[in-house]
C-alpha cells in the first residue's frame, strides 16, 4: 500500500514541475530580445509508479501513480537547419565584402572624364601630333612636357588610390584575424564549461546557445564546419583544418611576406604552415587583396611601363631642336643599382640572382620571312617553365605569335630597328617578382644566332635569373634592361633634361649626312601613332583598349557581386526567419504557458489541502 504521506510527496512533485515550467517561460521571455537566445520548454513525464512484487494486492490492483517528474529541459532548436544557415552566413559575409570593396573600385575608375588618365593620355597623343606639324615651335614642345606631366600625375593618383584599397585590405585583415581567434578561443572556454556541466548531470542550455551564436558569428568571417560526434570534444574546422578541438583552440598569425605586395600572409601560428581561406569575410579579403587589387595594380604597371618603353624607344633614337640624341622621355627607377641588374634576394651578402626587363637581339629580322630553322625555345612561366616550338616554314611573325599566345611570362616583338625584344610581365604567383625575366633558353637557334639575343644555344647556353651575371648569357652587343621598381606607376616621371629644357624634346631624325633637318616631325609621328596601335605586351591591345577593359571588367566585379550579395540576402532572411519560428520566443504564447502552468500549480496547491485534511482527519479523528 501507499505511504499516509505518498499524496503530499505527489502534490509537491506538481507543484515543482509546475514551477520549473513557469521559471522557464520568465526566462523565455527575459532573453526574448538576447541574440542567439533559443527558447526552452521543460518535458515532463509521469513519476515511476509504485510497484513491489511482495505487495498485498488483493483489495487494489496495479501500479500507484506518484505524481509527475521533470525530466529535462530542452531548447527548441533544429541542427539542420543551423548547418544550413551557417554554411549561407559564409557566402554572404564573402560577397558582401566583395561588394562593399568593388564600390571603392568603381569609385577609383568612374573619374571624371576631363581629369581621367584616358583623357590626359589623349591630350598627351595629341600634343605630340600638335608637335608633328610645328617642329620648330617651342610652345609645342612645353605643351608636350606640361601635359607628360599631368598624365604621369594621374597614373601616380591612380596607383595611389589602389594602394590605399591594399592597405586597407591589410588592416581589415589583421582586425578580422584577431576576431577569428578570439572566437575560437571563446568556443573551446565554452566547450570547457560545456563539458563540466554535463558532468554534473546539468543540461547546459544557455551555454549551448552562447556556443551556437560564436559559431554562427565565426562562420560569417571564415568557411566553417563543425563536428559534435564526440559530446566531449565538440569540434570546428576551417577549410579542412582543425580550429577549435574540445578546449584547444588553435591561433591564424601573421607573417611578413617579401614579395612585390610587402603584405602579410596567414600562417597556422603552432606549424607556421600557410593558412589558406576560401570563404567569408576573411577568404574575401584575402582574395581581394592578393588578387583582385592586386591585378589592377599590375595591369596598370603593365600599361605604365608599355607606355613609357615604347615613347623612350623612339625618343631615344630621335634627336631635339637643340641637337640632344640619346634621351629617354620618361624615367623609371631602377630596382637594383647594379649595372647588370644583380640582387641578393635571400639576404646572405651575396649577389645571387639577376632582375632584367628586357632584352634586344642584335639582327634586324624581316617579319615574313621563314626562319628554316627549329628547335623549342623555353621560358618562365606561370606553373613553371613553358616551352614554344618552331619549326622550318613558320614566319618570324608566327614565331613571336606563339610566344605571346603560349601562358609564358615572356613577350615578344619587333622594336623600330625590327630586332626581336624579349619582354617581361607582371607574374601571377605572388612569390615571383613582376617585370623580371626568369628564364630563356633554345634548343636551336632563333635566339641565338638568327635573332641575337642568346650567345649559345641549348641548356649551357641558357639564360637564368637565379645567378648573378645572367647577362653574361646574352650575344654579345645584345641590349637589356634593369627591372624597374616593384611599381613603376608610381615613380614614372618626365626626364629631368627634358623638363629643365623642352627644346631636348625630339620630334624628328637625324638624315643619314647626320644632320637634323629643319621641320622634321616623323619622330613625333610615330610617338602620336602609338595610340592607335596594338602595342601593349604580346602586341593584343591598345592602350584605349586598356582602358576600356579596365573600366568593364571592375563594373561587371562589382555588379557580379552585388547580385550575388542580393541573392544571398534573400536566402539568409528566409532561413533566418525560419529559424525564428522554430527557436525565437514569441511572448504571447510564453504568457499562455505561464497561464496554464499556474493553474497547474494552484491545483497541485489544492490537492495538498485536501490531502492534508485527510491526513488530519486520520490521526486526529478516527481514533477518537
Amino acid at each position: 500500500m501507499g505511504s499516509t504521506f505518498s499524496g503530499i510527496e505527489l502534490g509537491k512533485r506538481s507543484i515543482m514541475a509546475n514551477t520549473d515550467a513557469i521559471t522557464t517561460a520568465g526566462h523565455n521571455i527575459s532573453n526574448a530580445n538576447t541574440e542567439g537566445y533559443s527558447r526552452q520548454r521543460v518535458q515532463i513525464k509521469e513519476f515511476d509508479p509504485l510497484y513491489k512484487p511482495d505487495l498485498e494486492r488483493a483489495e487494489r490492483a496495479g501500479m500507484i501513480g506518484q505524481g509527475v517528474d521533470v525530466q529535462s529541459i530542452n531548447r527548441i532548436r533544429d541542427e539542420l537547419l543551423d548547418q544550413r544557415i551557417v554554411g549561407q552566413a559564409n557566402q554572404e559575409s564573402y560577397w558582401q565584402t566583395r561588394s562593399d570593396y568593388y564600390t571603392m573600385l568603381e569609385n577609383i575608375y568612374n573619374e571624371p572624364d576631363d581629369v581621367s588618365i584616358r583623357s590626359n593620355m589623349d591630350q598627351f597623343w595629341t600634343s605630340w601630333q600638335e608637335l608633328s606639324i610645328n617642329p620648330e615651335d617651342k610652345s609645342a614642345r612645353q605643351a608636350v612636357v606640361t601635359r607628360a606631366e599631368t598624365l604621369t600625375d594621374s597614373i601616380k593618383t591612380r596607383w595611389e588610390a589602389l594602394e590605399g584599397i591594399g592597405n586597407l585590405l591589410e588592416g581589415d585583415i589583421e582586425a578580422t584575424v584577431k576576431q577569428v581567434n578570439s572566437y575560437a578561443k571563446q568556443i573551446a572556454q565554452v566547450n570547457a564549461e560545456i563539458v563540466r556541466s554535463r558532468a554534473m548531470g546539468d543540461n547546459p542550455n544557455d551555454l549551448l546557445d552562447r556556443r551556437d551564436l560564436l559559431v554562427d558569428k565565426l562562420s560569417e568571417l571564415v568557411n566553417v564546419h563543425t563536428d559534435q560526434r564526440d559530446s566531449d570534444e565538440f569540434m570546428v574546422h576551417v577549410d579542412g583544418r582543425v580550429l577549435v578541438q574540445g578546449n584547444i583552440a588553435r591561433e591564424i598569425a601573421l607573417e611578413p611576406r617579401f614579395d612585390d605586395t610587402g603584405y602579410n600572409k596567414l600562417v597556422w601560428a603552432d606549424t607556421r604552415n600557410d593558412a589558406v581561406f576560401s570563404g567569408g569575410k576573411l577568404g574575401a579579403l584575402v582574395e581581394l587583396r592578393d588578387v583582385d587589387v592586386r591585378n589592377e595594380i599590375q595591369n596598370l604597371n603593365t600599361m605604365t611601363m608599355n607606355f613609357s618603353d615604347l615613347v623612350n624607344d623612339v625618343h631615344r633614337n630621335a634627336v631635339g631642336a637643340n641637337k640632344v640624341t640619346g634621351l629617354d622621355f620618361f624615367t623609371q627607377h631602377s630596382f637594383v643599382e647594379n649595372a647588370n641588374g644583380n640582387f641578393d634576394r635571400n639576404g646572405d651578402g651575396e649577389l645571387d640572382t639577376s632582375y632584367i626587363f628586357r632584352m634586344t637581339g642584335t639582327n634586324a629580322l624581316d617579319m615574313q620571312q621563314q626562319v628554316g630553322i627549329e628547335g623549342v625555345m623555353t621560358f618562365n612561366g606561370t606553373n613553371g617553365n613553358v616551352q614554344v616550338p618552331y619549326f622550318h616554314t613558320d614566319t618570324v611573325e608566327t614565331v613571336i605569335a606563339r610566344i605571346n599566345d603560349s601562358t609564358s611570362e615572356v613577350k615578344a616583338y619587333l622594336d623600330k630597328n625590327n630586332n626581336l625584344v624579349l619582354k617581361s610581365t607582371t607574374a601571377q604567383d605572388i612569390d615571383n617578382p613582376d617585370f623580371v625575366i626568369r628564364h630563356v633558353e633554345d634548343s636551336g637557334y632563333f635566339l641565338s644566332g638568327y635573332s641575337g639575343i642568346l650567345a649559345a644555344n641549348g641548356q649551357a647556353g641558357a639564360y637564368d635569373f637565379a645567378q648573378a651575371d645572367a647577362v653574361n648569357a646574352l650575344a654579345a652587343n645584345a641590349q637589356f634592361s634593369v627591372s624597374p621598381v616593384f611599381n613603376p606607376s608610381a615613380y614614372i616621371e618626365v626626364n629631368e633634361a627634358i623638363r629643365n629644357d623642352v627644346m631636348s624634346v625630339a620630334a624628328g631624325y637625324v638624315d643619314a649626312a647626320g644632320n637634323s633637318p629643319t621641320g622634321d616631325g616623323r619622330a613625333a609621328v610615330e610617338i602620336a601613332s602609338i595610340r592607335n596601335s596594338s602595342v601593349m605586351v604580346g602586341g593584343m591591345k591598345t592602350f584605349d583598349d586598356y582602358f576600356a577593359d579596365s573600366v568593364t571588367n571592375v563594373g561587371l566585379k562589382g555588379e557580379q557581386a552585388e547580385t550575388n550579395l542580393l541573392s544571398q540576402n534573400a536566402i539568409m532572411d528566409d532561413l533566418r526567419n525560419l529559424r525564428d519560428s522554430i527557436s525565437g520566443v514569441n511572448i504571447d504564447e510564453e504568457l499562455s504557458e505561464i497561464m496554464k502552468f499556474q493553474h497547474g500549480y494552484n491545483a497541485a496547491a489544492k490537492f495538498i489541502t485536501v490531502w492534508d485534511s485527510l491526513i488530519d482527519t486520520v490521526i486526529n479523528r478516527l481514533g477518537v
